[in-house]
C-alpha cells in the first residue's frame, strides 16, 4: 500500500477513537504503520495499523491483553486504549488498527549507527536494559493468561524449523553456496543446543523478542520496551541475544555484553551456562532476520545481501569459522 493510501486510512481509523486535534504524524513504518495522534479528548496515543498477514486478530487481542495485564501491575508499557464503542480492535479498509498509550522518552539508539556517550555510559545504559528485561520476564512468569491468549512461539520450530516464523533464511538469494551451507551447519548446531536446553528446564516464557535499540525508550523515569508485536514465548536468553544483535558496530560489544548481563542478574537469576549461550541467541537473531528479509524486498534490493552477511558473519563466530 502506497504511503498517501496508509496515511487516509490512519485518518479514517482514528475517528473509532473520536478523531485526533491533529494531523497524524507517521511515526514508524517498520512491520506496522504507526502514527502518532492526540485525541480530541487530549488523550496522547499510537495508532497502529498492523502489517496484512503478519498476526492474526487472535494474536493481536492477546498482545492487548498482554499489555492490559502488565499495565495493571504497574509495569510500565504502551497499555492499549479502547474506541469510542470500548472495544480494543477496529478493522478498517481491511487493515486491522489498534491505539496505544504514547510512551515519551528517546530511543536509546538506531540500528547501524554507533551508541552515543561515553563507553561508562553506553555500559550504564546496557545495565539498565538488563534490569528492564529482568523486570518483564518476572512480571510475566506471575501472569494468569486467558485460555485463548495466542502468541507466537520462538521455540525450535519457530526459529529454525522447515518453516521458521520469518521465513526459511537458508534460502535467501545473496546467499553462496558455501554461505548457505554455513547456515545450515549453525541451523543445525543451534537445534542440538536449544534441544539440551528443553531437557535441562531453561528458562522459558513470554519474551519481548524485540528488544532493539529503537525498541526501548530513555526517559528521567528510565528505560520503558515498546513495540511488542512480536511477543511470544521462548527461552529467555533470547531477549538478551536480540538486545546485543546490534553490537556488531561497537568498538566495546564485550563490555556492553558484560554490562547487559550484570544488569539482568541484578534482578533475576541466570545461570552461567545459560549466559554462554546468549551469543548464540544473537547469531539466531541474524538467522531469522536474514529470512525476514526476503519477503520484503525485491532481487535487486540490497537489503538482501546485508541481512545475508551478518547471518554469515555471526554463524561464522558461533561455529568458530571466523
Amino acid at each position: 500500500m502506497r504511503p498517501q493510501e496508509v496515511e487516509r486510512l490512519a485518518a479514517r481509523a482514528i475517528r473509532e477513537w473520536g478523531g485526533a486535534r491533529h494531523p497524524l504524524r507517521l511515526a514508524s513504518a517498520r512491520e506496522n504503520a504507526v502514527f502518532e495522534a492526540v485525541l480530541n479528548d487530549g488523550r496522547h496515543v499510537a495508532l497502529r495499523l498492523h502489517r496484512e498477514g503478519y498476526q492474526g486478530m487472535a494474536s493481536i487481542r492477546s498482545e492487548l491483553t498482554l499489555l492490559q495485564l502488565l499495565d495493571a501491575q504497574g509495569l510500565r508499557c504502551p497499555a492499549p486504549v479502547p474506541t469510542l464503542s470500548g472495544a480494543l480492535v477496529a478493522t478498517v479498509g481491511g487493515r486491522v488498527a489498534t491505539a496505544v498509550r504514547w510512551l515519551y522518552g528517546q530511543q536509546i539508539g538506531t540500528a547501524g549507527r554507533p551508541l552515543e556517550g561515553t563507553p561508562e555510559q553506553q555500559e550504564g545504559l546496557f545495565r539498565g536494559l538488563g534490569r528492564t528485561l529482568a523486570r518483564f520476564h518476572a512480571a510475566t512468569d506471575t501472569l494468569s493468561l486467558p485460555q485463548d491468549f495466542v502468541r507466537p512461539f520462538w521455540d525450535e520450530d519457530g526459529l529454525l524449523g522447515d518453516s521458521p516464523l520469518w521465513g526459511r533464511f537458508w534460502e535467501n538469494p545473496a546467499l553462496g553456496a558455501d554461505e548457505r551451507g554455513l547456515l545450515l551447519d549453525a541451523r543445525q548446531s543451534a537445534l542440538d543446543v536449544l534441544a539440551g536446553m528443553r531437557r535441562d528446564g531453561a528458562d522459558f516464557g513470554l519474551i519481548h523478542a524485540d528488544a532493539l535499540r529503537e525498541n526501548v525508550l530513555l526517559d528521567g523515569a528510565g528505560l520503558t520496551l515498546i513495540d511488542y508485536d512480536d511477543c511470544g514465548f521462548g527461552f529467555r536468553a533470547h531477549d538478551l541475544g536480540v538486545a546485543l544483535s546490534q553490537n556488531d558496530v561497537e568498538p566495546h560489544a564485550d563490555r556492553l555484553e558484560a554490562a547487559l548481563l550484570q544488569g539482568y542478574r541484578e534482578e533475576r537469576e541466570l545461570p552461567e551456562h545459560a549466559a554462554r549461550l546468549v551469543p548464540m541467541f544473537t547469531m539466531l537473531r541474524a538467522l531469522a532476520s536474514c529470512g525476514w528479509i526476503v519477503g520484503r524486498a525485491d532481487a535487486r534490493d540490497e537489503r538482501l545481501r546485508h541481512y545475508a552477511g551478518r547471518a554469515v558473519a555471526w554463524a561464522r563466530a558461533w561455529l568458530g569459522r571466523a
